[in-house]
């Protein structure tokens, strides 16, 4: 028989999926793929912050003493760029988020990064878990129906 676990809330109790009627199981089935679609549409979300952190942090590996001085181009928007020169290489500002920015040296900028990566990698993950663990309900709320639809021709 499949069920329900509710492994992840110990409030909810299991439910044997064969004994609920079609329309309950359609119910169950829309509100579990709008869940899915939340999940995906987070990944995607957290994919694009993970490849920002990455990006910044590849920037600052290319940051040496020897740059000092050295020309670059500074972003003033995501197509429009001017001249500058490079002057301080031992410390960066970096945005923390909603308009915050801190300055770090080099050191700290990179473990900054590497520490951002790794939590959004862990919250990656865990969607992914969870989006699994619904996708396989959902398969199985789909063989039930087909099954009861069988069963009524």
């Amino acid at each position: 028989m499949a069920q329900i676990s509710a492994t992840e809330q110990p409030n909810m109790k299991q439910v044997d999926l064969t004994t609920l009627n079609i329309q309950q199981l359609s119910t169950l089935k829309q509100q579990l793929d709008q869940e899915l679609s939340l999940f995906q549409e987070s990944l995607t979300s957290l994919k694009m912050a993970q490849t920002k952190f990455q990006n910044s942090g590849e920037a600052l590996e290319k940051i040496t003493t020897n740059s000092e001085g050295k020309e670059i181009l500074v972003p003033l928007t995501g197509s429009m760029y001017v001249p500058g020169k490079l002057y301080d290489t031992n410390n960066v500002l970096i945005d923390i988020g909603t308009r915050y920015y801190a300055e770090k040296d080099m050191d700290a900028a990179k473990d900054y990064f590497k520490r951002k990566i790794q939590f959004v990698t862990e919250q990656m993950e865990k969607i992914q878990f969870l989006g699994l663990e619904k996708s396989k309900i959902r398969d199985a709320i789909v063989e039930i129906i087909e099954m009861k639809l069988q069963q009524q021709s």
